[in-house]
């Protein structure tokens, strides 16, 4: 972490115009210091983690992971201003807890104001990055992928092929074809996140894809277990059970 006259800053867009652009205008800041540059969302989720700036420029809409994915990933992360060319991002990007959010094309007075507002944020401990991202999704829109930070690498699973959660304690274990990938998540808030119709909560432990559900066998006398198609076997509750059967006969 810089002194707190001087931010250090990591610039990040997949066009290079916009930013050598934002570079340029940012050199009229000498309280600002890019030490980076990046060209996509992997580039900046590996910055962040090897150089840890105070101050984050992230674009929205870029191919790979979008602005809301890295944000996700970066758990703590710097301040954040988001600076992108699509207005309708506005809300999400205040209700991320970003310091700012900017439209291009910049002007010098709003990217003053920025830094003025980012400055109030450093230091701050953000809320969870996965409360975050929910926050930024409209509630009707459910996720469609889930990406996963595993050391410096990214791994993006998409739902379709996500076979069952499981908690463990502040973690979800997510099976994907026979890989297992751990996400620091609850497994009510990545409930929440999935389409109902598609997704049902079996267990207090375990969230299924209905898809992958081939029977359900009594396992004791008052117990019962869901056979996947992989052969997997998970514990299904009472409450789990009711869900279950609505749902597939709901399918059928």
């Amino acid at each position: 972490m810089s002194s707190p006259d001087r931010l250090r800053a990591i610039v990040v867009d997949d066009e290079e115009l916009a930013r050598h652009g934002l570079r340029e205008m940012l050199a009229a800041h000498p309280d600002i210091e890019v030490v980076a540059e990046c060209a996509n969302g992997f580039e900046a989720v590996k910055a962040v983690s090897e150089i840890a700036p105070d101050l984050l420029f992230l674009d929205i809409q870029m191919p790979k992971l979008d602005g809301f994915e890295v944000l996700e990933l970066l758990n703590p992360g710097p301040a954040v201003i988001f600076v992108t060319a699509y207005d309708e991002y506005a809300m999400r990007a205040f209700e991320v807890h970003a310091a700012d959010y900017l439209l291009k094309p910049v002007s010098a007075a709003r990217l003053a104001a920025a830094i003025d507002q980012a400055r109030g944020r450093i230091g701050k401990t953000p809320p969870p990055a996965v409360e975050l991202a929910a926050a930024a999704r409209p509630p009707t829109e459910y996720l469609e992928r889930l990406v996963v930070r595993d050391g410096t690498h990214v791994h993006i699973i998409p739902i379709a092929k996500l076979d069952y959660a499981e908690a463990q304690d502040d973690y979800v274990a997510l099976h994907s074809g026979g890989k297992q990938f751990l996400k620091q998540q609850t497994i009510s808030s990545l409930e929440s996140a999935l389409d109902p119709a598609r997704f049902v909560r079996i267990h207090r432990s375990y969230l299924v894809n209905l898809d992958r559900v081939v029977k359900i066998e009594p396992y004791t006398k008052d117990s019962r277990v869901v056979v996947l198609a992989d052969g997997a076997q998970l514990p299904v509750s009472r409450a789990g059970y009711t869900r279950l059967q609505a749902l597939l006969e709901g399918k059928a």
